[in-house]
């Protein structure tokens, strides 16, 4: 039997430059988010909207819910509450990154996650809300106001999973590999 290291948590060293993709990849789109929201701000009026397409509208619209307006009708508990689960989930996601910077695909899915977090956290801290602009609608029906955050949250999450069913399958691919040796 051999000896198993274990490396404990204030041990381990993560070179800073390993860092620095996944966080300029969340700087980056929080500056795009912000840069986004500001222009929305300043260009339209609370509750108007352009048509862009037959199926596209730039609106202003706000949000002092989650997603699909979740808890939007809430006594206001809800800004703090969302807060704080953003901070949580922003601190957790940053040490996943710095636990594993060389997974690539992983630390774009958790970058991805946190600038969309950190993005409406910061509207939710400055206007007590989340400021919506891209409408997507067809045949009258309108898909909830979304922006440039919860849309990082959501390719974030999709290939959060896709990265986790290719580690499945890999898993699975090795079990395999280690049950049934080939014959010589």
């Amino acid at each position: 039997m051999r000896a198993v290291s274990v490396e404990s948590f204030w041990e381990r060293r993560t070179p800073i430059r390993s860092l620095r993709p996944w966080f300029f990849l969340v700087l980056s789109l929080l500056v795009v988010d912000q840069l986004t929201k500001i222009a929305t701000i300043d260009l339209l009026s609370l509750g108007s909207g352009i048509e862009i397409t037959p199926f596209f509208n730039f609106v202003h619209v706000r949000n002092p819910g989650a997603a699909f307006s979740f808890l939007a009708d809430a006594s206001g508990w809800q800004r703090w509450f969302f807060s704080g689960l953003a901070l949580v989930v922003s601190a957790w996601l940053g040490f996943m990154i710095w636990q594993s910077p060389d997974d690539k695909l992983f630390c774009v899915a958790a970058s991805l996650m946190m600038s969309g977090a950190l993005g409406n956290l910061i509207d939710r801290v400055v206007h007590g809300e989340v400021i919506d602009f891209l409408d997507l609608h067809w045949a009258g029906w309108h898909w909830p106001a979304f922006n440039v955050a919860d849309s990082a949250i959501t390719l974030g999450a999709i290939l959060f999973v896709w990265v986790e069913i290719l580690r499945y399958r890999e898993a699975k691919a090795n079990s395999l590999d280690h049950e049934h040796p080939p014959q010589p």
